[in-house]
């Protein structure tokens, strides 16, 4: 079992990402479970040092994720850890 790095806070979600998840048959804890242990998606390497850097440094930390129908998603936890959202990038 892996720890979660961080809290999430109040967890939300955008009405086009919760429509994106549904039609993919993907469930949004399976993203969040990904995000709150490290696992940052598809971020390139520059983004990942930067998330890991954040972790520590209590900065906004932000993942990406590809749902089942390839879907690009996006689920970004505040700098104060208040809230985290799933999110579609065009939400952004």
């Amino acid at each position: 079992m892996t720890i979660a790095r961080f809290p999430l806070g109040q967890v939300v979600a955008t009405p086009g990402a919760l429509q994106t998840l549904t039609e993919a048959g993907d469930s949004p804890t399976s993203f969040l479970r990904r995000h709150v242990v490290g696992d940052w998606g598809e971020l390139d390497e520059e983004d990942r040092r930067e998330n890991e850097r954040s972790v520590s440094a209590r900065c906004r930390l932000l993942s990406a994720y590809a749902t089942s129908t390839g879907i690009r998603i996006w689920v970004i936890t505040e700098a104060d850890r208040s809230s985290t959202c799933i999110l579609l990038p065009e939400d952004y």
